[in-house]
C-alpha cells in the first residue's frame, strides 16, 4: 500500500526514554507517518502519524549535541547523530509535516484525536498565504496604476511641448520674417515612446507551483523551495522566491522518477559539469503526470517508481490502488 512505501531514511540515535540510552538505528518518512527501527533487533521503536504531530524543532541534547526532536501528545522524542545533516532532515520532515496538516479530512486517518490541532495549523498557514495572494495583487494593482501615471505624464510633456510653441507663435510681431512659414510648417512631431513589448516570459500561464526540497549537487544541503511548471519552461526557485534556474524545454535532457515523491531534472553539458536539480514534495505525484505529457520521451521511471509510470493520477486519491503493487 502506499501509505507504507517509504520516501527517505536517515542513519541516526533515538533517545530511549524507557532505558534511558540513545539506541542506533534509522529514522524513516513514509506519506504518513514517522518510524524509527533499531539496528541491532530491528524492532519499530516509534510510529507516529504526521498529523498527529504537534511540533518539529532542532534542539542541543546536553547542550553540546545538535538534535531534532518531535513532539506527539505531549510525548517529545529526541533524535542526533542524524546523517547527512540535521538540517537536510528537518527540512524533509517539516515540508511532508506540513503538507499533510494541509492535505484536510481524511489524510491522517488514525490521529483523529489531534484533528483540531492540524485544523488549526492550517488556517494560520491558509491565513497567511491568503494574506500574501491579496498583497501581491493589490502590489500589483498599484504598479498598473502607477504605470499609467507614467504615461500621462509623458502626454502632458509632450502637450505642453506643442503649447510653447504655439504661444511662442503667437506672441511673435506681424514683421517678424519667419512667422508665416511657422504656421504654414508642420508643427515637428515630436516621436511617441513606442511601448516595450511584453516580455513572454512574464505573460506565460503557470500549469502548476508547488512546495519542493531542492537539492542542486550531491554534497549541498536540502532546502525548502518551490516549482514552477510552464508551457515553455520549468522553474525551480528557493524559499524566497528567487529564480535558482529555469529550463527551458528544449534545455532538459532527462527528467528521472526516482519514487512516486522525488524526481531529478538534469541538462547535460560537453566538457564541464550537468546542470541537476533533485526535488523532494508530498505533492509530486499531481505533477508526474504533467510532466509525462510535456516530456514523455525524456522521462526515465527507475524501480522505485515503476508502478506509477503511466498511471495518470495521484496515489493521494486512491491509497492501496495497483499502481503501486510494482
Amino acid at each position: 500500500m502506499s501509505s507504507d512505501i517509504r520516501i527517505h531514511s536517515w542513519p541516526c540515535s533515538y533517545y530511549l526514554d524507557s532505558g534511558k540510552q540513545w539506541i542506533s538505528g534509522k529514522l524513516s518518512l513514509t506519506p504518513v507517518s514517522v518510524r524509527f527501527t533499531a539496528d541491532k533487533t530491528g524492532e519499530l521503536l516509534l510510529d507516529s502519524h504526521l498529523a498527529g504531530i504537534s511540533q518539529i524543532k532542532k534542539e542541543s541534547s546536553h547542550l553540546i549535541f545538535s538534535s531534532l526532536t518531535i513532539l506527539e501528545k505531549g510525548t517529545k522524542h529526541w533524535f542526533s547523530s542524524l546523517h547527512p545533516n540535521r538540517n537536510v532532515v528537518f527540512n524533509v520532515l517539516e515540508h511532508f509535516w506540513r503538507e499533510q496538516l494541509l492535505a484536510g479530512p481524511g489524510a491522517g486517518a488514525g490521529a483523529a484525536s489531534e484533528s483540531s490541532k492540524g485544523k488549526e495549523l492550517a488556517g494560520m498557514l491558509e491565513g497567511s498565504q491568503k494574506r500574501l495572494e491579496d498583497t501581491a495583487k493589490v502590489l500589483h494593482s498599484q504598479g498598473e496604476q502607477f504605470d499609467n501615471i507614467m504615461r500621462g505624464l509623458h502626454k502632458i510633456e509632450g502637450d505642453m511641448d506643442v503649447a510653447d510653441r504655439l504661444l511662442t507663435e503667437l506672441e511673435s510681431p506681424s514683421w517678424w520674417p519667419f512667422s508665416g512659414k511657422l504656421w504654414k510648417t508642420p508643427l515637428e512631431a515630436k516621436p511617441k515612446e513606442t511601448p516595450a513589448a511584453p516580455d513572454p516570459k512574464t505573460q506565460e500561464g503557470i500549469l502548476l507551483r508547488i512546495p519542493v526540497i531542492v537539492t542542486q549537487r550531491a554534497d549541498s544541503d536540502a532546502k525548502p523551495g518551490k516549482l514552477t511548471l510552464l508551457p515553455s519552461a520549468l522553474e525551480i526557485r528557493d524559499c524566497n522566491s528567487q529564480l535558482l534556474h529555469r529550463f527551458e524545454s528544449r534545455d532538459v535532457d532527462d527528467i528521472r522518477v526516482h519514487t512516486p515523491y522525488e524526481i531529478s531534472i538534469r541538462q547535460r553539458f560537453i566538457g564541464k559539469p550537468d546542470n541537476s536539480f533533485r526535488l523532494l514534495s508530498a505533492r509530486m505525484p499531481e505533477v508526474i503526470p504533467v510532466l509525462e505529457m510535456q516530456f514523455s520521451r525524456k522521462m526515465q521511471f527507475l524501480e522505485d517508481a515503476l508502478g506509477f509510470a503511466g498511471a495518470g493520477k495521484s496515489p493521494q486519491a486512491d491509497l492501496g490502488t495497483s499502481i503501486w503493487q510494482a
